[in-house]
């Protein structure tokens, strides 16, 4: 058996490393390309189930093209984002920004609880205060917002299709929602997850917990409610209600506070369309 030096397997293991890693670079740079478009068309399929739309990965792109007409990105105030492409919005990155703007809304009313705070300011010479420094930087995340809008054109129908996501029992959740022209009543639901709990939270994916949203209303008398997601039932011939999943309740609770979340954000676009 032939005996090789500790310079000698050194060299070999170093070289093998680097061919093995030229390899894979390689070939997940050649596959990147296959990978996006795979990502592309889920997310088309996804949108178009929304308006209760089925398509399969042969016939999204067409199926695509011929019923979603327009889409777009907006921000907060409505405003739109010149530029954007809908697609390549990073929606994780876009959901933490609510995250920031409740805790500075929180600092907002600690501000206007503390008479500590009210009888300072009463001697700082400081040109803004700490308020409105607070109102500021949400004012700058709000008009940073990024927030897709497709329109969906379907037997001389318009329909609005809005991306979600939030956060299940185990991770991440997502989906998307699309409205009548009205603003305010549900046309359909699609919902999605990575790591949720088979036969549980991981329901949320199945057609008989998505199609009770189909004609519920997120406004009642003109205040935006959302829809809840009730463990033990919604009560019968409630229009903001449906029904949790029975021992998936913290994943169900998720997609209520998920399409709460992610609607709220479009409220003055809500508004604006109304008009």
């Amino acid at each position: 058996m032939k005996n090789f030096s500790n310079t000698y397997i050194f060299v070999f293991s170093a070289v093998m490393v680097t061919i093995v890693a030229a390899v894979l670079s390689f070939a997940s740079l050649k596959l990147k390309p296959i990978q996006d478009n795979n990502i592309r068309l889920e997310q088309m399929q996804n949108i178009l189930a929304s308006v209760n739309i089925e398509s399969t990965s042969k016939d999204a792109t067409e199926k695509f093209r011929k019923y979603i007409v327009e889409s777009y990105v907006i921000n907060s105030n409505a405003e739109p984002q010149q530029g954007v492409d809908a697609f390549s919005v990073d929606l994780k990155k876009e959901v933490s920004k609510i995250d920031e703007v409740k805790l500075l809304s929180d600092k907002l009313v600690e501000q206007k609880e503390s008479p500590f705070k009210k009888f300072v300011s009463g001697f700082t010479k400081s040109k803004q205060t700490d308020k409105q420094k607070i109102t500021n930087e949400i004012a700058d995340i709000n008009n940073s917002r990024k927030l897709p809008v497709y329109i969906c054109n379907k037997d001389d129908s318009t329909y609005y299709v809005f991306p979600l996501r939030g956060k299940g029992l185990w991770g991440p959740i997502w989906g998307y929602i699309s409205l009548k022209a009205d603003m305010n009543t549900v046309y359909g639901a699609v919902f999605d997850h990575k790591t949720e709990t088979p036969g549980l939270g991981a329901e949320i994916k199945e057609t008989w917990f998505q199609k009770p949203f189909q004609g519920k209303k997120i406004f009642e008398d003109g205040r935006f409610t959302s829809i809840k997601v009730m463990k033990g039932g919604a009560p019968k011939g409630d229009m903001h209600a449906v029904d949790a999943i029975s021992g998936g309740t913290i994943t169900s609770r998720g997609v209520e506070y998920m399409i709460q979340d992610c609607l709220s954000s479009y409220l003055p676009f809500f508004e604006q369309q109304k008009k």
